[in-house]
């Protein structure tokens, strides 16, 4: 072994000479002049693009003459505003809680979110058909009911492993 390793160095040329005169000097400037890295964060497109996602269906609804449920009445139009904001706001509080421990569980949400907005669209396709139009209003305020409901849930679930967490540094520590 210990000829394998002498062999080694004699064989090969390392450089073994000082470095020019000021050398540490240079570095130091460029230590002192460097400026740190920082972390990129990825959150802030997450909420965006989650944003500019929920902005989109919501806009894209009103092309081509079709109607929504902001169109039967004031009223109406009132309450998608208040569900869709509600929506928009438990999004971003739950994409800035989004980590490695709470990846799976935001994303079964969004899955979930997915689902009710296809039903949603579903029942868009019926009110534009001439569909019942009492029991449809209906179901589409209930199909913003269960989206709040998952991302409630969900917001209630990320507060659980915080605690947990929480808890468990405590008992460590």
């Amino acid at each position: 072994m210990e000829d394998k390793l002498h062999n080694f160095f004699t064989e090969n040329d390392f450089n073994t000479l000082e470095p020019h005169s000021g050398h540490m000097n240079r570095f130091e400037k460029r230590l002192q002049g460097a400026k740190p890295q920082k972390k990129r964060s990825w959150g802030w497109m997450s909420v965006a693009a989650s944003v500019v996602l929920l902005v989109g269906f919501f806009l894209g609804q009103n092309i081509n003459g079709k109607r929504t449920l902001s169109d039967t009445s004031q009223k109406m139009q009132e309450v998608e505003t208040y569900f869709v904001n509600t929506i928009n706001v438990e999004l971003q509080e739950i994409e800035k809680s989004r980590s490695l421990d709470t990846e799976k569980i935001i994303e079964e949400a969004l899955d979930k979110l997915e689902d009710l907005e296809d039903k949603y669209k579903v029942f868009l396709k019926e009110l534009n058909d001439g569909g019942d139009h009492t029991s449809l209003i209906s179901e589409m305020i209930s199909n913003y009911q269960k989206r709040l409901e998952v991302l409630q849930n969900t917001l209630n679930q990320i507060q659980q492993i915080k605690n947990s967490k929480t808890l468990g540094n405590e008992i460590y520590s």
